[in-house]
């Protein structure tokens, strides 16, 4: 899996300097990123605050918790099902 070089509050920077009217050209040339990079990092981040990065991962994360918590849930309620429903 790739890794990123950059955080997103990093990323949320550099958004920051190109909004604030540098040039993209220039802007991914101090950065070594690609015009291509900038321009996918700005349809995904445009807009977007550093806290609400930080609360929309931990709600990924909790969301990803329950959705586990469910599964569990109900395969052990299957289970159940499948031996009541036996017949002796």
């Amino acid at each position: 899996m790739k890794r990123n070089r950059f955080t997103e509050s990093q990323i949320v920077a550099v958004l920051k300097e190109g909004e604030a009217g540098m040039p993209v050209a220039e802007l991914c040339r101090k950065h070594g990123v690609s015009n291509a990079t900038y321009y996918q990092w700005k349809s995904k981040y445009a807009g977007v605050q550093v806290s609400e990065l930080t609360r929309l991962r931990e709600l990924e994360a909790e969301n990803a918790k329950l959705k586990r918590m469910y599964a569990d849930l109900a395969l052990e309620n299957a289970a159940i099902k499948d031996v009541l429903n036996r017949k002796f």
